[in-house]
């Protein structure tokens, strides 16, 4: 695996299950060095989400102890419910969760089944119970949209434009509905960061984010510049290959 030193970041550049591994290392890492009892894992949506969490349960990468003591989050939801092949929640729970057993008061999906507004105030408040007030994620894994955006950070987001004072919001995306959705503020208050990217159609937004000139509105996922000392990028040679500034 090669390793750069970037202003976005730390970035890892190796194969599938290499990556895999590192990120189970690195949560494992972040675990161990939380606080009892206050550790969260904010998983994320897509199909490299889906194919870790396969690997995690066959190769039994995560240690039952973590298993039993941490609190499981996404950082961001579609308004659907959880047994829709489109909830990144029920994703998790059918493939992770539930193959390793984690209890249900372990488990703290977006309340879905109501309005968007309202779902991101309880998921703020279940926050602030279960991380402590003002807290977010210990550990926060984000993707790479083709289109640069994190989360449901999309180009031209007003989440974006303007410094939105709460950790989580709802925001309705053009031609995509309501999302809820950890904001940068929510990032900024974050532990450690992992973004997860892999495959070739992911290779023109790693570029756009680490060589382009584009402004962050234009390209979301710049918003980590900023939280660079804090946040580590998984990708494969693929994803990476269209960067000049990730090659050896």
């Amino acid at each position: 695996m090669k390793t750069f030193t970037t202003d976005f970041g730390v970035v890892r550049v190796g194969a599938t299950e290499e990556l895999f591994a590192e990120l189970a290392r690195l949560g494992c890492e972040a675990w161990r060095g939380a606080e009892r009892g206050r550790f969260g894992w904010a998983l994320t949506g897509g199909s490299t989400p889906k194919a870790w969490y396969r690997w995690c349960v066959a190769q039994r990468a995560l240690p039952p102890k973590l298993l039993a003591e941490t609190h499981w989050f996404t950082s961001d939801e579609r308004c659907v419910p959880l047994a829709s092949d489109e909830s990144n929640f029920g994703h998790a729970a059918r493939l992770l969760l539930d193959p390793f057993g984690v209890p249900a008061d372990r488990r703290h999906p977006w309340a879905v089944a109501t309005a968007p507004v309202q779902a991101a105030e309880l998921f703020t408040r279940n926050c602030d119970a279960v991380l402590g007030d003002g807290r977010c994620f210990p550990f926060c894994v984000l993707g790479l949209g083709d289109d640069a955006h994190t989360a449901s950070l999309f180009p031209d987001s007003p989440l974006l434009a303007d410094q939105w004072p709460e950790r989580f919001a709802a925001v309705e995306v053009p031609g995509k509905g309501w999302r809820l959705t950890i904001t940068p503020t929510g990032l900024a208050a974050c532990g450690h960061i992992v973004v997860h990217a892999t495959g070739a159609a992911k290779a023109e937004a790693v570029r756009r984010v680490f060589a382009g000139a584009e402004p962050v509105v234009a390209v979301p996922a710049k918003i980590l510049r900023v939280l660079g000392s804090r946040t580590t990028w998984l990708l494969d040679e693929a994803a990476a290959g269209q960067c000049p500034t990730l090659r050896a």
